[in-house]
């Protein structure tokens, strides 16, 4: 082992390579590498879990946009919560830092809303959830579709209302519209937008987000890049539902169509999750190797790093952004 002495002249990259040498710090390195040697490759297909809240946070603005913008990933599942507070940033509403210590009794009062230590009015969902139904009762919704099928309308709604308030693209829905990048959504019935949808309902408004359609496309992306003679590889940030969604893309291609697979060919995960309580979240790319979700001559390719993804992703980014060639 021989790190570099810090100078402060050093770029990220270089911080990363010459002194993220042992334990998580190792790790992170390891997850810049596999991410900017491998999984950018041009025949790799590159999907995005997101969970937690990362897109309030400001981690879509600052990390996941670009990412998008410099064609790093190809396709992506959320939660619809981070979709959901990523719109306040493209309708111009404001998010807030603040103090995770205030009483929330008194924030309630005042009309504060509050994600451990970001805040912002209660206007402003209020806000969102009016634009949502405002769309929603359009005539283009009015049928089933997918989860990735709606929300690329609602980025093309989104962008035109920020081209309007002349903000710049500030919303992942927007950016994924742009670049034409599908985003899915394991839970639609999990966020206020689904809430919304599930309320229009009550009134005769007909769009359904039909999981069915988002199970097969998901699917068929992720084999369509493997028939192709290319590579699949999952960047998981945290877990939960939409890490499941992703990886069960190769069981669905497996054991349910019985079609000839083996696995996912690269994983990368950003989790503060532990392996030995059984979750999902914390399970790790050897187990899924038993659900033939990865493939197990890829282990070597796998990498976990145990670290809050509102950390690691800034500094992933930028070295995939200093590095990749």
């Amino acid at each position: 082992m021989d790190p570099r002495r810090i100078d402060g002249k050093e770029t990220v990259a270089d911080l990363i390579d010459g002194t993220y040498l042992a334990y998580n710090a190792a790790r992170l390195r390891e997850a810049c590498q596999l991410f900017t040697e491998k999984m950018l490759a041009s025949d790799v297909t590159v999907g995005l879990s997101i969970t937690g809240a990362l897109t309030p946070a400001g981690l879509g603005m600052s990390a996941l946009i670009p990412l998008i913008e410099r064609g790093f990933v190809d396709w992506i599942i959320s939660t619809g919560a981070n979709l959901y507070h990523d719109t306040h940033f493209g309708l111009g509403l404001a998010m807030h830092r603040g103090n995770a210590q205030e009483s929330d009794v008194v924030l309630r009062e005042e009309g504060v809303v509050r994600i451990y230590d970001v805040f912002f009015d209660y206007d402003v969902l209020l806000s969102t959830d009016a634009f949502f139904r405002k769309i929603i009762t359009g005539k283009e919704f009015q049928r089933s579709m997918s989860s990735a099928q709606f929300h690329n309308l609602a980025g093309k709604y989104v962008r035109e209302r920020e081209k309007v308030l002349g903000i710049g693209q500030k919303s992942l829905l927007s950016a994924a519209y742009s670049a034409s990048v599908p985003i899915y959504t394991s839970s639609p019935g999990d966020s206020s937008i689904g809430m919304n949808i599930a309320a229009l309902a009550l009134d005769g408004n007909e769009l359904v987000l039909d999981p069915n359609q988002d199970v097969n496309e998901t699917a068929s992306i992720v084999l369509d890049a493997k028939r192709g003679r290319g590579k699949s590889a999952v960047m998981i940030l945290g877990g939960g539902s939409p890490k499941n969604f992703m990886l069960q893309t190769e069981p669905q291609i497996q054991e349910v169509l019985g079609i000839d697979e083996k696995g996912h060919d690269y994983f990368l995960q950003i989790t503060d999750a532990r392996p030995d309580t059984g979750g999902l979240s914390g399970a790790t790319p050897a187990e899924a190797v038993s659900w033939g979700k990865i493939d197990p001559d890829r282990l070597p390719d796998a990498v976990v790093c145990y670290l809050d993804s509102t950390v690691a992703l800034p500094l992933l980014t930028s070295y995939a952004f200093a590095r990749h060639e």
